[in-house]
């Protein structure tokens, strides 16, 4: 309606006016205006109509086939005739970018598998927000799977960015789904995703980039839920942000590990050893893991995201609610848009 409104009012106005006053050069507006909202087809058909209304102008204003309306007429046709090309060319690209990210999103469902929302006695929920504008991937990374009597989680992060981070978390993810049913212990699969990808980094060592290879490590955070609520969890820290651990009326609380451990990659450092820390989690508590996309993402006075402070209002939120609060206030902290990709998974004991 807006451009058949300027069309309309372009006419009145210039029949109206003297006839020495040309507004008929106006009504490209309407045949523009339509190619920011409509497709090709819509957009020529408004062209058309503004065609008309130049002709009628013609007609009624001064003559049809003056040097000044035929030169108007055949102007408005031209740039009508671009406006259309453009939006041809507007709805291919577009077609390809649809299909370019229906083939990204199935990529990321493969890869990185939405986490149910109950997993054994765990009810869990998952948030993944990419730095890269159109971007459905990148180097965080989260999984989670049931062993015996227990739920196991991991989520990492892997250095760098572009198709070699996208590429290290895929063997990571993979190797961890393979490895975590033939392991009882933390520390023996940290050890076994540590060896995997050592074998990794060997396979692309030989690629043009073999310096970026010896570079690449994920840091990578494993956690073991029991199902019996007696039992604490375990939790084997590699190189990776510890957990925070939410309750309602609570402080909140960081689950710190006694000891340090090399991220994924760089477990051959001499001295190099992983181990477990076991911590006491209640019902009603929820575990909040993320990646440092989350607290260091910075405002515009460059300060850290304050996620500890921010938590502590939503002790008791159940955990689609968290991460969908944590989502919407991340965002606006950064102001809209992430320096780099920023994962988080809460988990609570239903």
């Amino acid at each position: 309606m807006i451009p058949l409104g300027f069309i309309v009012l372009i006419s009145v106005v210039d029949l109206a006016s003297p006839n020495d006053v040309h507004l008929g050069p106006l009504l490209v507006v309407a045949p523009a205006i339509t190619a920011s909202f409509a497709g090709a087809w819509l957009t020529g058909l408004i062209g058309a109509l503004a065609v008309a209304a130049q002709v009628v102008i013609g007609i009624f204003h001064g003559g049809l086939f003056t040097t000044n309306h035929e030169t108007q007429i055949i102007a408005l046709i031209l740039v009508s005739t671009v406006i259309v090309l453009y939006c041809r060319v507007r709805e291919r690209r577009g077609r390809e970018l649809t299909r370019v990210r229906s083939v990204s999103e199935t990529v990321q469902r493969v890869l990185l598998r939405p986490l149910p929302e109950r997993l054994g006695p765990l009810r869990l929920a998952a948030l993944y927000l990419p730095a890269e504008d159109e971007a459905l991937l990148g180097g965080d990374l989260y999984a989670a799977t049931r062993v015996p009597g227990a739920t196991r989680v991991l989520i990492g992060d892997v250095r760098g960015k572009g198709l070699t981070a996208i590429e290290d978390a895929a063997q990571v993810l993979g190797a961890f789904r393979e490895i975590a049913h033939h392991h009882i212990a933390l520390p023996g699969l940290a050890a076994a995703l540590d060896a995997s990808f050592a074998r990794h980094l060997a396979e692309t060592a030989e690629s043009p980039d073999e310096d970026d290879a010896v570079e690449r490590f994920v840091t990578v955070l494993l956690t073991d839920l029991p199902d019996d609520p007696a039992e604490p969890v375990r939790i084997a820290n590699c190189g990776h942000p510890p957990p925070l651990l939410l309750s309602q009326g609570k402080p909140v609380r960081t689950l710190e590990a006694g000891g340090s451990a090399p991220p994924i990659g760089l477990g051959t450092l001499p001295g190099a050893h992983y181990r477990q820390d076991a911590f006491d989690v209640h019902s009603g508590e929820t575990l909040l893991l993320y990646t440092d996309g989350v607290t260091e993402a910075r405002d515009g006075e460059r300060a850290f995201y304050p996620l500890a402070e921010r938590a502590a209002r939503w002790g008791g939120v159940e955990p689609s609610g968290l991460v969908d609060r944590l989502r919407r206030d991340l965002l606006v902290h950064v102001g809209g848009r992430l320096k780099d990709d920023a994962a988080a998974v809460a988990i609570e004991r239903a």
